[in-house]
C-alpha cells in the first residue's frame, strides 16, 4: 500500500478539496511523504483559504483561485527551502484547506441557573439560551493556536470552548447592564449586540470572528413566573372590591336565567336572605327597637374628639396641649390655677380654675400622708 501511495503521489499534480460535510473547519490534503510535484496545480474554491506549511512553519497563504506551484508564487516557501538542488524535484510541504464560510445555528445556553440581583425582585435565578454564528478570520492564528497538526479539525472540537465563552460573557453583560428582568424580554436584540461586541476579542484569540449572536429566551423559575402571572392578573382586575361585586352580580344574573337549577335555587335563597337582612336592619334603625341593639353593638362608636388648650407661660403663648400634657404641666408647677388658658370655641383667655375640665385636674393630687 505504501508503494501505491508513492506512485500515486508522483502522478497526481492537482491539489484541491471539496467538502461534503457541514462541520469541517480545517482539512489537510493527504500526500505521500508530504511531497508536492514542481508545477502542481492548486485549486482554492470560494469559501476556502489554502495554507502551505513547511516543517511546522506557516509559509504561503492562497485566497480563492487557481495556482501553479512554482517559485514565482511561493516566495516564502522558496526562501525557507532554498532549492539548493534546483526546483525540478518534488518539494515537501503540507497543504491545509480552511473553510471560511459561516457556521450558523450554533447553540449556547446556561447549564445552571444564573443568580443575579434584580432591582424589583431582589435575588433571582434565571436561565437563558440562544444561537450564534462564526467564521474563520485568521488562518495563521487558528492553525498555530488551535489546530496544530490535526488533519481533520471539526466544529465539535471547539464548540464546547466557544459555548463556555458565551455563558461567561452573558453572565457579565446581564449583571452589569442594570436592566430589570421584566425589561430583558424587550431588549434581546440589544443584549445580543452587546454580548457579541464583548466576545469578539475572545473569538479573535482563536482566529475566529463572531458574526451573529441571538438571545432567544430568558426564563425565570416556575414559582417566580407564577407570581408574575398573579401580579399581572391583579393589575388587570384593578379595584378588587368592585370586581367582587361585579362577580356577584354576574352570578345573580346567571342564576336568574336558570331558575330551575340547584345552583340557581341556592343563589336565590342567598339573595333572599341578604335582602331580608337589609330590610330588617332598616326597620330596626327607624323604630329604634331593642332588637337593633345587637346590630348597633357590632359597629364601634365614633372616636371622641381630643381637646387641646393653649396656655400663657411667662407672657408667651405655648401649646397646644391635650389634657394629659396639661396635667403634667400642673404636676411640675408649670401651671397654676391662675394660668390663662384658651381653646377653640372660647371667647377669651380664662384662668385655669374657671375651665371645668382643667379645674378638676388642679386638685387631683392627694394631700401629703400624715405622719404618725
Amino acid at each position: 500500500m505504501g508503494l501505491f501511495d508513492k506512485l500515486f503521489a508522483e502522478l497526481v499534480d492537482i491539489i484541491d478539496w471539496t467538502d461534503d460535510t457541514n462541520n469541517t473547519l480545517v482539512y489537510r490534503f493527504p500526500r505521500y511523504g508530504n511531497e508536492i510535484k514542481n508545477g502542481a496545480m492548486l485549486t482554492v474554491r470560494e469559501g476556502q483559504v489554502a495554507v502551505l506549511v513547511n516543517e511546522g512553519q506557516v509559509a504561503d497563504v492562497y485566497e480563492p483561485g487557481l495556482y501553479k506551484l512554482e517559485t514565482a508564487n511561493m516566495p516564502i516557501l522558496s526562501t525557507l527551502q532554498g532549492w539548493a538542488y534546483g526546483f525540478e524535484s518534488p518539494f515537501k510541504a503540507e497543504v491545509y484547506f480552511f473553510n471560511t464560510t459561516q457556521f450558523t445555528d450554533m447553540k449556547w445556553g446556561l447549564r445552571n441557573p444564573l443568580i443575579m440581583r434584580d432591582s424589583e425582585f431582589g435575588m433571582v435565578r434565571l436561565r437563558a439560551f440562544g444561537s450564534y454564528a462564526f467564521k474563520v478570520s485568521d488562518v495563521k492564528t487558528l492553525l498555530t493556536e488551535i489546530v496544530g497538526t490535526d488533519g481533520h479539525f471539526t466544529v465539535e472540537e471547539i464548540s464546547e470552548q466557544l459555548r463556555n465563552l458565551m455563558v461567561s460573557g452573558f453572565a457579565n453583560v446581564v449583571a452589569n447592564s442594570g436592566v430589570s428582568i421584566l425589561d430583558l424580554a424587550g431588549n434581546y436584540d440589544n443584549l445580543g449586540d452587546l454580548l457579541a461586541e464583548q466576545l469578539n476579542p475572545e473569538f479573535g484569540n482563536f482566529g475566529l470572528s463572531l458574526t451573529k449572536l441571538l438571545v432567544e429566551n430568558i426564563s425565570l423559575p416556575e414559582a417566580v413566573e407564577k407570581a408574575l402571572d398573579e401580579r399581572s392578573s391583579m393589575g388587570a382586575i384593578g379595584d378588587l372590591d368592585k370586581f367582587t361585586k361585579f362577580q356577584a352580580a354576574q352570578s345573580m344574573r346567571d342564576a336568574a336565567q336558570n331558575p330551575g337549577g340547584a345552583a340557581g335555587a341556592g343563589i336565590g335563597m342567598g339573595m333572599g336572605f341578604a335582602m331580608a337582612q337589609s330590610f330588617g336592619n332598616a326597620l330596626s334603625k327607624d323604630s329604634e327597637k331593642p332588637t337593633n341593639q345587637t346590630t348597633n353593638q357590632q359597629v364601634p362608636p365614633p372616636i371622641p374628639e381630643v381637646e387641646h388648650f393653649y396656655i400663657v407661660v411667662n407672657g408667651k403663648k405655648a401649646g397646644p396641649f391635650n389634657l394629659a400634657a396639661i396635667h403634667e404641666n400642673i404636676k411640675n408647677a408649670s401651671m397654676t390655677a391662675d394660668t390663662l388658658v384658651w381653646k377653640a370655641g372660647m371667647s377669651d383667655w380664662q384662668p385655669a380654675r374657671d375651665v371645668r375640665v382643667i379645674a378638676g385636674l388642679l386638685n387631683s393630687e392627694p394631700p401629703p400622708i400624715p405622719t404618725a
